[in-house]
């Protein structure tokens, strides 16, 4: 009897488990027993992974840090070949793909659609690429996909219900990346290099004018990647998408950057700065891809071309594998030795490229809620064109990287984010006396109203100079060459579009911490005047050159106060030194 029953006990046990495993593979999700309507929630939709991973051995999911709304941010790893170790996976060669989802929870067609991928890869029904592997981000801002509603999206077209695009501190995930307020910027940052992807694609929804695409893409801007893999996207890996998505009835577009219906100039490629998700990857020499499904179709139709355009990355990352490995690899050691950095971008207006593009003519008619004119389009008159597309960008504000940068060690909340971005630091190990070229902030502004939790600081002149600066034991001192470069560069170099001093992480040193009272410097300013004749000199010649100065006997004596060894030389000096030796 023992025996018999240790016998049905293995030949009924994995027939239950292939019966749950077909079961659950052909259980359709929310969306589907919907009719396309609803989107799954943020518990419901772990909870479905969880009972994935629970039945197949090709999925694993990783609970990790805790995000802002006090649950944890989860990944699920997908390999046909059952391993799960990122590190392995780039000694065997495998293209690794990031997806996020829910980062607007607002736009959740990516949730539902990778939840339909990641079952049809499982179940087979999708051949799984074997030099391909997948990691999936099932929601991303957590606290605003609790926040559920029905009206925050209100130029949107279903579901039903929907997260709001804050997060648990009313922060837009999407302009985290560098500054990295929230805790789930923190989480992916190291998922990002846990990972070290490359591809990364991150789901939205489009918002602005009316036409008759589902899906539109925002691309990595290849001119700011840049090297062999900005070469290899734009050349190849962009078309080979397109052609595969036309090939299942998605005809794609770039992500269209007009919003009052005048189309006959064209558009200009979105300026992905390193705030947002695909300027952020590229910092690292990731393709990043941003597909944007437009806001007026059907959800049902905006989850299925989700789903396509993801399919459609598998495919053609599976086919030029070995030209994605060996440009990216290319790529990292070109930024390595790469001696100059743009610091901004900006759109070249002579170049362009002709796309094809499909619209609805705008027109105007009257308001019925303002009795004045308004824009419209009109669906009874599509029509199919080419139209201009500016996707090249030139660099400007290029800086020479220094041989290394040095940042005193009371600097630690920028320290540690440069440590959480894999960037190699070393310490002084002794009080050492270094000649740097350090700047100084000559003038700047700081926006009027708070964006993303900052009065960010623009508009910023400099000038630099020489100086011998005593460092501590224990500063932090960063040597360039290495493939992490145009992250330094562009965080650390005050006049990058998203450094760490546009973003006020610096901003204690535009306060002066010591001064004078006016009748006590009288003295103190004749005499050292009177020791100094070249001072004086240069006194009188502002004088005679700003009459305005010389009509101010304040101006006057700040100005011989900021010329003298009395004023603090912390004062508007930038604390991250260049090696340039």
């Amino acid at each position: 009897m023992r025996f018999k029953y240790n016998l049905i006990k293995k030949v009924v046990f994995p027939i239950s488990i292939f019966l749950i495993h077909t079961c659950f593979a052909q259980n359709p999700i929310t969306f589907e027993t919907s009719g396309g309507k609803q989107s799954e929630g943020y518990k419901d939709c772990i909870l479905w992974y969880k009972k994935l991973a629970e039945i197949n051995d090709k999925v694993r999911l990783f609970s990790l840090d805790t995000t802002d709304a006090g649950f944890p941010i989860h990944v699920l790893l997908f390999s046909s070949h059952k391993k799960f170790d990122p590190a392995l996976w780039h000694k065997q060669n495998k293209v690794i793909i990031l997806v996020n989802n829910g980062i607007h929870p607002g736009e959740p067609d990516g949730i539902d659609a990778s939840m339909m991928l990641l079952r049809d890869l499982c179940s087979g029904k999708i051949k799984a690429p074997d030099n391909v592997v997948l990691a999936v981000i099932p929601v991303y801002n957590i606290g605003g996909s609790l926040n559920r509603n029905s009206f925050s999206r209100v130029n949107q077209n279903g579901p039903e219900s929907y997260g709001f695009r804050g997060n648990s501190q009313n922060l837009d995930l999407n302009r985290d990346f560098i500054k990295c307020d929230s805790k789930e910027a923190k989480a992916f940052t190291k998922i990002f290099h846990w990972l070290n992807p490359d591809i990364f694609i991150d789901n939205h929804v489009s918002d602005g004018a009316d036409y008759q695409h589902t899906m539109t893409m925002l691309t990595t801007q290849h001119n700011k990647l840049g090297g062999a893999t900005g070469k290899f996207l734009h050349d190849v890996f962009e078309p080979a998408l397109y052609k595969g998505m036309e090939e299942k009835k998605w005809f794609m577009c770039p992500y269209v950057n007009f919003e009052e219906g005048n189309v006959e100039e064209g558009w200009s490629a979105f300026y992905d700065a390193p705030r947002y998700s695909c300027g952020y990857a590229a910092l690292f020499q990731t393709i990043a891809f941003l597909p944007e499904t437009h806001m007026l179709k059907p959800f049902a139709d905006r989850v299925k071309s989700t789903y396509a355009f993801m399919q459609t990355v598998l495919e053609q990352s599976s086919a030029y594998a070995k030209d994605i490995l060996e440009s990216r690899k290319l790529s990292q050691q070109q930024v390595a030795a790469q001696q100059q950095f743009a610091l901004s971008w900006k759109t070249d207006s002579v170049n362009y490229e002709w796309i094809n593009f499909k619209g609805y003519t705008a027109d105007s008619t009257v308001s019925k809620v303002t009795g004045m004119k308004r824009l419209f389009y009109d669906h009874s008159r599509p029509f199919e064109t080419k139209v201009k597309f500016y996707n090249t960008f030139t660099g400007i504000n290029v800086v020479t990287k220094p041989k290394a940068y040095i940042i005193p060690q009371g600097w630690h909340a920028v320290v540690e984010l440069l440590k959480m971005n894999n960037v190699a630091i070393d310490r002084l190990k002794k009080d050492t006396s270094i000649t740097v070229e350090a700047y100084h902030i000559d003038g700047y502004k700081s926006y009027p109203k708070a964006y993303e939790k900052h009065h960010r600081n623009y508009d910023i002149s400099m000038s630099s100079s020489k100086q011998e600066i005593k460092f501590l034991k224990g500063d932090y001192i960063i040597f360039t060459g290495k493939p992490t470069d145009r992250y330094v560069v562009e965080t650390l170099e005050p006049l990058g579009d998203d450094s760490f001093f546009s973003w006020n992480f610096f901003d204690a040193i535009l306060q002066q911490k010591e001064g004078y009272s006016d009748y006590r410097w009288e003295d103190v300013a004749a005499k050292y005047l009177d020791e100094h004749p070249e001072v004086r000199k240069l006194l009188e010649d502002k004088k005679q050159s700003d009459k305005i100065f010389a009509m101010s006997a304040e101006s006057q004596l700040r100005y011989v106060y900021t010329h003298s060894p009395y004023y603090e030389p912390e004062h508007m000096r930038y604390p991250v030194f260049r090696l340039v030796n």
